[in-house]
């Protein structure tokens, strides 16, 4: 692989753990408080770009579990 392609495969997965996460909460906090499920299922970046916000909210951090 090329050093674009790792950095693009890199981009992508960090893209999709960003969407996992905030579409996880969604469904948690849909369930508390009563909605359909279909609601958890909301994603709407802009021309396909997160949010700064959306990115460092849901974005991976330098906290580890043990």
């Amino acid at each position: 692989m090329s050093i674009q392609d790792k950095s693009r495969a890199l981009m992508m997965r960090q893209y999709q753990q960003v969407k996992n996460r905030q579409q996880s909460m969604l469904m948690r906090a849909a369930q508390e408080i009563g909605l359909p499920e279909e609601t958890s299922h909301y994603w709407n970046p802009i021309q396909g770009k997160i949010e700064p916000t959306t990115r460092m909210i849901y974005g991976s951090s330098n906290a580890a579990m043990s």
